[in-house]
């Protein structure tokens, strides 16, 4: 500071005004939460108070994300084809049309493909390119779904990936990763977990996770009621 001062013109009210407003300026930076949560609500705190959003949509356009576009749509979907044979086929033809059935579609839903886990055969689905995901069953995408790391070496080392995640394949069970793009999204069919055959509907939707319909975990029956997953 000194030896800025030592370059700048004599003193004056013009002066003062601007070391006024540079410190009202630091003071301001000052006030901005370093918790990313905190500066959302902040964020949406302003846009309120200036009337560019109405609260009540975003809220509305929230819960429908948590609750209605999210992963509960692809575990409604996944507990149909559990019970349902008829719609397990349609929906491995046609997941566009047979989610369709149920009410789902929309931003990532419209070219949607569902590829089944087997005994011998486990889906990965990632996207190398960006973060291209299947929105209208699954919601929003997790952070680490989006990460350089998960989106390269889900492809290079996928065992590895998934032992990351805690789930530890056999060596004869052949890993199939899935690359996600703009045109095309896929949503993986877990195998029904043993012991679950007197289950309803409901209670089967309920052990589905956002993890297992991506295919970095298997669904169990001491599985969380929560449908979503890691963050």
């Amino acid at each position: 500071m000194a030896a800025r001062a030592m370059h700048k013109p004599a003193h004056s009210h013009q002066d003062d005004r601007e070391q006024d407003h540079e410190h009202d300026h630091e003071h301001e930076h000052t006030l901005v939460p370093s918790d990313p949560a905190l500066r959302v609500k902040s964020l949406e705190s302003l846009l309120v108070e200036k009337g560019l959003v109405d609260p009540a949509a975003l809220d509305a356009l929230i819960d429908a994300y948590e609750h209605k576009i999210g992963p509960r749509n692809g575990a409604q979907v996944v507990a149909r084809a559990w019970v349902d044979p008829g719609y397990k086929q349609r929906l491995l033809a046609n997941g566009t049309a047979a989610i369709a059935e149920l009410g789902f579609g929309g931003r990532g839903g419209d070219h949607l493909v569902v590829v089944e886990n087997t005994p011998r055969v486990h889906n990965l689905i990632v996207c190398t390119l960006c973060s291209c995901y299947p929105w209208a069953v699954l919601g929003l995408p997790p952070v680490w779904y989006k990460s350089a790391a998960y989106r390269s070496r889900a492809v290079i080392d996928p065992r590895g990936v998934l032992r990351e995640f805690g789930l530890e394949l056999a060596d004869d069970v052949e890993i199939r990763v899935w690359d996600s793009t703009a045109e095309l999204r896929y949503l993986v069919l877990p195998q029904r977990p043993a012991g679950s055959e007197k289950l309803s509907e409901a209670e089967l939707a309920a052990l589905l996770t956002r993890d297992a319909m991506i295919g970095v975990a298997k669904v169990t029956l001491a599985q969380s009621t929560q449908p979503g997953g890691r963050a």
